[in-house]
């Protein structure tokens, strides 16, 4: 690692500090030389080796709250959000912030400006095929359909990769008018943009139970589906168990995406599984993941996806919050082959994983929400 190298002082530090959490070794250490309970933990499953030194130290008074979204753009810069009100001294931080590839800031912006609503929750972000930055709002409200609960934070926004405001999707302060509205948003959880028909599609997801596509110049509705592609249902669902009938709606849709076959994934998390659909909403297929997270617990919860970068996108990248994981997918199968991860605050450890990105060198960014408050890069 270049870091470790620059000079022989900071290179012993970091030898020892790496011996001491797991975090690796510096390029004058092989790896092999290290003890076994280290290399495991810097070397996890996949082949993937985490790097301590990504990102390069934040501006002095700069703290990450709650990271709730992470992507990527045609540059390779790692985009993410975060809840600057989730922590304390974080107020002065950018709720944006961009980092090229070798860690250090690029772009940092975000807050109230002129022409459309900042919310006061922060969910999800994406830039699209032409490096503009969608943003969202919401995540945590339960829904209660006799009441029409409202919240504050219920729209999405496209902006520049400077920032500059382009569009906003749904109403700060309206209450949700249900799964069925073609105008206002309940929650969203994320966003993914369709390039080649220059459509929007928003999950739905905490006070509604939908996929909903928008033109994403315009902004003008154009579709909705809920799970299995029916019309979406509000009402009481019972207690998810994977001994009952699979549920026939959304349980907190939390994330979509689309591959380049034309097929749009959706991380149902509420009933830990994945369903994929053509675009205009016609089921596919779905798979629970199955996947052992340690102590004879099996089964996982998606919180989003992220394709392999090889021409056929041949394998997903599951991030697995309540598991504090990743998992590996065979595509075609949609069946586990590979995971890593455990609980614990240690470089290439989770807390609370909740996005995940992959750069055009297969480089994993993965943001960490709640207590964990960071990004990580792992290194194929």
């Amino acid at each position: 690692m270049p870091h470790a190298s620059s000079d022989r002082t900071f290179g012993a530090l970091a030898l020892m500090l790496g011996v001491a959490c797991g975090c690796g070794a510096p390029p004058s250490q092989p790896v092999e030389e290290m003890p076994a309970r280290s290399s495991e933990v810097a070397q996890p499953a996949s082949g993937f080796t985490v790097d301590p030194f990504w990102p390069q130290p934040l501006p002095d008074g700069w703290l990450l709250g709650n990271v709730v979204g992470v992507a990527t753009d045609s540059r390779d810069n790692v985009w993410i959000i975060h809840r600057p009100n989730s922590q304390s001294g974080a107020a002065d931080t950018p709720s944006v912030i961009a980092f090229s590839p070798d860690g250090a800031i690029a772009q940092s912006w975000g807050g109230p400006g002129d022409g459309y609503d900042w919310g006061t929750q922060t969910h999800g972000i994406y830039v699209d095929h032409e490096d503009n930055v969608w943003v969202g709002f919401g995540g945590g409200l339960p829904y209660n359909p006799s009441a029409k609960t409202t919240t504050d934070n219920a729209l999405v926004l496209k902006f520049t990769p400077d920032g500059q405001f382009l569009l906003q999707i749904g109403d700060f302060g309206v209450g949700t008018e249900g799964s069925d509205s073609t105008m206002f948003l309940g929650q969203p959880t994320d966003v993914w943009v369709d390039g080649e028909a220059n459509e929007a599609y928003i999950t739905d997801g905490y006070t509604n139970r939908r996929v909903i596509v928008f033109d994403a110049t315009t902004g003008d509705y154009a579709r909705h589906w809920g799970g299995y592609g029916n019309a979406p249902d509000d009402g009481l669902m019972p207690r998810f168990s994977r001994d009952a009938e699979p549920p026939q709606q959304f349980s907190t849709p939390h994330c979509v995406t689309g591959a380049t076959d034309g097929l749009v994934y959706v991380c149902d998390r509420g009933n830990q599984r994945i369903q994929v659909f053509q675009k205009d909403g016609t089921f596919v297929d779905e798979a629970f993941i199955e996947a052992d997270l340690g102590d004879g617990a099996v089964g996982g919860t998606p919180w989003d996806i992220a394709f392999s970068p090889d021409p056929a996108q041949s394998q997903l990248f599951v991030v697995d919050g309540g598991g504090h994981a990743v998992h590996v997918l065979d595509r075609d199968l949609l069946q586990v082959t590979d995971s890593f991860g455990r609980r614990g605050r240690w470089a290439g450890q989770f807390e609370s994983p909740h996005n995940l990105a992959l750069d055009s060198h297969g480089n994993l960014f993965v943001g960490e929400t709640l207590d964990g408050r960071r990004v990580q890069k792992f290194v194929p």
